[in-house]
């Protein structure tokens, strides 16, 4: 048992969904930030959703991101609880990347 801050980094290089973190079982995950930075001259977007099982739950949904910016995406803590799935996905691939800081509690 114990809390142990840690980070997710992506690249994103395709428009697919990709997983950016699984809370493993008997764990919980407190998200206090997650960035988006853009390093593209051009402006994007991005779609972030919590996943349990089937059923999938929009957090931000074709969230913009400007041109050679940096977003934070949570105004307040995140929780993902055990078994719960935060994915992300980029309307064009090779412009953001995807920095996450969270507290895993076991």
């Amino acid at each position: 048992m114990g809390n142990i801050y840690k980070n997710e980094l992506l690249d994103l290089t395709t428009t697919n969904v990709i997983t950016l973190h699984t809370t493993p079982a008997a764990t919980t995950s407190i998200f206090k930030s997650i960035l988006i930075s853009n390093d593209s001259s051009s402006a994007d977007t991005i779609t972030l959703t919590l996943t349990l099982g089937t059923a999938v739950f929009s957090i931000f949904k074709n969230e913009e991101v400007g041109a050679l910016s940096t977003k934070e995406l949570l105004l307040q803590p995140l929780v993902v609880s055990e078994g719960q799935i935060l994915k992300v996905t980029a309307a064009t691939a090779n412009r953001l990347h995807v920095v996450a800081s969270y507290l895993e509690i076991t």
